[in-house]
């Protein structure tokens, strides 16, 4: 479904990706684990086209993204969910869903929201109030929506239970779940690496812009290196 074939990025001359590969199947959950600072952020923004790779090719669905606009890019089903949030604090709940639907027809929308609102029921309880007066946790949950009301093919999350309490982690991980298992593929970055390869199929490990691991989810898991380094040593 999407293929990263050796990409460098930069920030100026800062060189953030470096000959970067990865590719996530249709149907799978991947997760990006590493260090602040390793490049999962970059690596997200790049794919959805707010950062251009120097060198090297973004395949999504078998066809060239590279150099495409956010727009093209959402438009064929990759979506990105960002860090922090980014809900639009003045405008109601609705308000925010109903953008995430704009390349949409509209003659779904009522069924989107039906779908959304039926996977998080705060925000139809919440609907008319605005997005800057939720809760952190109800604010991921929108962000999230807004997300999903685009009919993502892969949704790119960064970074969704950074800064809730700990029983309003295991329902985001438990909602992602159930958005991977209704047919929509996931790439999850995660500072969580515990509960990330928990419920990911496969993993790549990420430090100062390269690859330096990959392979399944849970055998990384169960690897003495990646305990130590990422899961604090249990």
């Amino acid at each position: 479904m999407l293929s990263v074939q050796g990409i460098n990025v930069f920030y100026g001359a800062i060189h953030a990706l470096k000959d970067l590969s990865i590719t996530v199947n249709e149907g799978e959950i991947v997760t990006l684990i590493g260090a602040n600072g390793a490049g999962k952020s970059t690596l997200l923004k790049t794919l959805s086209g707010l950062l251009k790779p120097k060198t090297g090719t973004v395949e999504f669905l078998g066809k060239s993204i590279t150099n495409q606009s956010v727009q093209a890019i959402v438009k064929q089903g990759l979506i990105h969910c960002p860090e922090g949030r980014r809900v639009f604090a003045n405008m109601s709940v609705e308000e925010n869903l109903e953008l995430g639907a704009y390349l949409q027809n509209s003659s779904s929308l009522a069924a989107d929201f039906d779908k959304v609102y039926k996977t998080f029921p705060r925000l139809l309880e919440r609907k008319k109030q605005l997005a800057g007066t939720l809760s952190g946790g109800e604010q991921q949950m929108l962000a999230m929506g807004r997300a999903l009301m685009g009919h993502p093919k892969l949704l790119l999350l960064d970074e969704p239970s950074m800064g809730l309490a700990p029983l309003l982690v295991q329902d985001i991980f438990r909602i992602i779940q159930e958005v991977n298992a209704t047919g929509t593929t996931v790439l999850l970055v995660e500072q969580n690496a515990h509960q990330a390869l928990k419920i990911a199929h496969r993993a790549y490990v990420l430090e100062t812009g390269r690859v330096v691991l990959e392979g399944d989810a849970k055998a990384l898991a169960d690897s003495e290196d990646i305990k130590s380094a990422y899961l604090g040593g249990h």
